[in-house]
């Protein structure tokens, strides 16, 4: 079910909170397109901090696992990053299909752990909103068919005030690349 309750904007400074409570920085600093490494200065705990602030402000779980670490699970080892840790060119593929033509850095043999840096704010903040997208068309407790957020992040049944269950962002990637492979056969 598409959800209207939470927009990507109100995502957006939600996002821009919790980088600026983990790293420290300065919030004009923050645009769409700040690499959360490059621009803003983040190592990989300060992803698990960011994540847990968002799961805390929306009530859902975000994506464990990056979308290459799930390609290697479902289509075999080497399928997204060879022997030397460099990205396949169906990983490539992948990526562009997942985040746009907008990431022009992404090719063939690039080492894996520029990926990355690769992620923006925009990025993330579209992680969330998919998420979100994945509300379900009734309360899994009453079966209400009415959502409601009373402090603009988390959705509630407007029934019995049941929080929302997401799906989380594991399982969206996995239904994703299962979908993608259906329609490209890419492997």
């Amino acid at each position: 079910m598409s959800q209207n309750l939470i927009t990507e904007e109100k995502v957006y400074e939600e996002l821009k909170k919790a980088i600026v409570e983990t790293l420290r920085v300065d919030e004009s600093s923050i645009t769409p397109e700040s690499s959360l490494i490059n621009d803003l200065g983040a190592e990989s705990l300060d992803f698990l901090d960011i994540n847990y602030r968002l799961e805390q402000a929306f009530g859902m779980k975000m994506a464990r696992h990056f979308v290459l670490e799930h390609i290697e699970d479902m289509f075999g080892e080497g399928a997204a990053i060879d022997e030397d840790g460099r990205l396949t060119e169906k990983a490539i593929e992948l990526l562009k299909i997942r985040f746009g033509e907008n990431v022009p850095d992404l090719k063939p043999g690039m080492d894996m752990d520029e990926v990355p840096a690769l992620l923006t704010v925009k990025s993330m903040t579209q992680g969330v909103m998919d998420i979100l997208q994945s509300l379900p068309e009734k309360c899994t407790k009453c079966g209400g068919p009415e959502w409601k957020t009373e402090d603009g992040v988390k959705i509630k049944c407007a029934s019995c005030g049941e929080n929302a269950a997401f799906t989380n962002g594991d399982d969206l990637i996995k239904a994703w690349l299962t979908r993608v492979q259906e329609e490209k056969k890419i492997f």
